[in-house]
């Protein structure tokens, strides 16, 4: 695959996620929001990312742990979620850089 070949793929699916997230938005105008829609819609958001997180942590090894762990407590101590995530993956960097790979 070409430079351009994936730089076309990163934009369409960049372009695929901003038309399902607008959709989403434009289709809840029309759903009644109840107490219960809404803590749904609250919470959708983390239980996709640990649906995410957990698979690939346990398939990472020792790195992958110290990741999470390192987001873990970045997002404890920082209150922020980005800046965890970075340093999450900072964290598997230098453990891969420094320690091998699993």
């Amino acid at each position: 695959m070409s430079t351009t070949d994936a730089l076309l793929v990163v934009c369409a699916m960049a372009l695929v996620t901003y038309a399902t997230r607008a959709g989403g938005i434009f289709l809840v105008g029309f759903v009644p929001m109840s107490a219960r829609t809404e803590n749904f819609l609250r919470y959708l958001a983390g239980a996709v990312l640990v649906a995410l997180v957990v698979p690939a942590t346990v398939r990472g090894g020792p790195e992958g742990y110290v990741a999470v762990g390192v987001a873990i407590l970045a997002r404890l101590v920082l209150r922020k979620a980005l800046p965890a995530i970075a340093l999450g993956i900072l964290a598997a960097a230098l453990w891969r850089a420094y320690m091998g790979a699993s």
